[in-house]
């Protein structure tokens, strides 16, 4: 990968910590979801509950697309990131707790969850590694994006 465009997804995954993550439901509807994220580095983690259906669907098929994001007012200033790439629940508990222990990173303590930082017990923790991403960056040119495959 040109460093020049892993420098770029690396801020783009920094600076925000939405993303809008589709899986596959089973009757092989795509279902669209807006989860939080940390990352460390280029790896990107996400939980959800033990029992949501977006567990459910990476439990039969662990192919994503998802995209991260902004409003901006300016449609030239369109900046962003997406991707297809698989969704993989982590089972080791260091990792575990490491992507946990990243979420005060992204969520500072005045965000606050309204409940006790969960333990990988309690959750479902997902990896996603990216088989194919598209840069966004409308300041190159309207719907401009450079394609990277990993």
């Amino acid at each position: 990968m040109d460093e020049t465009i892993r420098k770029k997804i690396q801020s783009l995954l920094d600076e925000h910590r939405i993303m809008t993550l589709a899986t596959l439901r089973p009757d092989g509807w795509p279902q669209a979801t807006t989860v939080g994220y940390v990352n460390d580095g280029l790896e990107i983690y996400f939980l959800c509950g033990l029992e949501s259906q977006k567990a459910a669907n990476l439990a039969r098929d662990d192919r994503v697309s998802l995209t991260i994001d902004h409003d901006t007012p300016d449609m030239m200033a369109i900046t962003g990131l997406s991707m297809a790439a698989h969704a993989t629940p982590v089972v080791d508990r260091a990792e575990a707790e490491k992507a946990l222990r990243l979420m005060p990173l992204k969520y500072p303590p005045q965000t606050a969850l309204p409940f006790a930082m969960p333990t990988p017990d309690d959750v479902r923790i997902f990896r996603v590694t990216p088989v194919v991403i598209s840069v966004l960056d409308y300041s190159k040119g309207f719907g401009h994006s450079d394609l990277v495959t990993c």
